[in-house]
């Protein structure tokens, strides 16, 4: 035998037990590198579960030259991952994991029974126990503490229910999502210790998120937050459906969709406000004056012709609230929101309701918190790393997830590009070690 001894493959630890973490440990594992997962949580894959409680939105069905626009201003960024791992990729990928997909009616793709379960179930199936490759070994309940020495190889520290525990790896893959959903794991905690090495890491924001709308003046005049204490405690929690949103924002960007979302205690969230909220947000932040208008069309498939002819049409004793039923099918909630803006002699002059019904401004003061959000924009800036996703500052550290600066809607897209920038990251650290 000569006493040669077989060379120990390398070893990489990543630090995220999310879509992105476990892409990149699929890629590195089937390149035969020994991957260490780390998670604070209990177990794997916590966010992605809760994210799929009401059907997993794994993609979206629209061609990729849209589908990448999706993304904004790093829509070419992004795109360059999707290319190579894109929406019809996820699909395959899903399928090789025994789970089959559709395309819902709104051209989103989801698993055929709709569950995130069984397809994490055969995921890490399939990385424990892989017919080629290392198995991957997972870590859990340890909270990495931003340790991060690079001698030869790289010390990670991790606080554990027994201690803090020191690892070492050849390459890091950092993978600790943005800053929603704290309690599931992603809490931000990362960004100073990131920020102390040198990495450029841009603030973490509130992204498909909810408002929080002007209420009425005050007494004194100032304006207080939120509905009032009638709408507030009759309708939160009640959605407004087929109502049409618009928005155009003071540099000319312009939102218009028909959906619906659901009015809170203090504002509005839901599907149609989270595909405008990045648009809302950084024009409520852009001048320092706190606010954006959007306007509702409570009726978007009657003409304001028709709604006003409807309006003035003769009500003879009934009330304005059961004239406005009758002849628009107007709810409860639409007449509160209408009297949110609208004075009582507003109310009952025609031209003025026809047009509010038509043309509801709504302001909104403020985001609702990051940690109620489903994502948050911000994160370490592309600019500060590889195309392969490497930390220049810290080189053999990889970036991926919604960890990175960038932002998607919801309907699939956050997720395709975790996984597609996990991919990226893991091809990435197994390149750097092949060096």
């Amino acid at each position: 035998m000569g006493g040669m001894t077989r060379p120990t493959p390398p070893q990489v630890a990543i630090i995220g037990a999310g879509p992105a973490g476990l892409m990149a440990a699929e890629v590195l594992s089937a390149a035969g590198v020994n991957v260490h997962v780390y998670d604070a949580m209990p177990s794997v894959g916590r966010k992605f579960l809760l994210a799929g409680l009401g059907g997993l939105n794994l993609t979206h069905a629209e061609p990729l030259e849209y589908f990448v626009q999706r993304y904004a201003e790093r829509s070419e960024a992004c795109a360059a991952w999707l290319n190579a791992f894109g929406p019809q990729a996820v699909r395959d990928w899903a399928q090789g994991l025994g789970i089959d997909t559709f395309v819902g009616s709104s051209q989103r793709i989801f698993p055929t029974d709709m569950k995130a379960a069984p397809l994490l179930r055969a995921w890490l199936h399939r990385l424990r126990h892989p017919t080629q490759g290392m198995p991957v070994t997972f870590h859990m309940r340890h909270r990495w503490n931003g340790q991060l020495q690079k001698s030869t190889a790289f010390d990670l520290g991790f606080d554990t229910p027994n201690g803090t525990h020191t690892a070492h790896a050849d390459a890091v893959v950092l993978a600790l999502g943005g800053g929603s959903w704290a309690k599931l794991g992603s809490d931000g905690a990362w960004q100073p210790w990131l920020k102390a090495a040198g990495v450029d890491v841009a603030p973490l924001r509130p992204a498909n998120c909810g408002f929080d709308v002007q209420g009425r003046a005050g007494t004194d005049g100032s304006a207080t937050t939120g509905w009032s204490a009638h709408l507030a405690s009759q309708f939160a929690g009640t959605p407004l459906k087929s109502v049409a949103l618009s928005f155009t924002d003071t540099a000319g960007h312009s939102f218009q969709r028909k959906g619906e979302f659901v009015v809170t205690a203090t504002g509005v969230e839901g599907n149609l406000v989270y595909a405008a909220s990045a648009l809302l947000r950084d024009d409520i932040e852009r001048h320092g004056h706190g606010h954006a208008t959007l306007h509702l069309d409570l009726k978007p498939d009657f003409t304001a012709e028709r709604v006003l002819a409807e309006v003035k049409h003769p009500r003879g004793s009934r009330s304005l609230s059961s004239h406005l039923k009758s002849r628009l099918s107007l709810t409860a909630l639409h007449l509160a929101l209408l009297h949110e803006v609208l004075s009582k002699e507003a109310m009952n002059d025609p031209a003025q309701l026809a047009a509010a019904i038509k043309h509801l401004p709504i302001t909104l003061t403020a985001t609702r918190p990051i940690d109620e959000a489903i994502s948050s924009a911000g994160g370490v800036r592309l600019e500060a790393l590889t195309d392969a996703l490497m930390s220049t500052a810290l080189p053999g550290v990889f970036v991926a997830g919604e960890m990175l600066d960038w932002e998607a809607p919801t309907g699939g897209y956050l997720l395709t590009a975790c996984l597609a920038s996990g991919r990226l990251a893991g091809q990435g650290a197994s390149e750097f070690l092949s060096k």
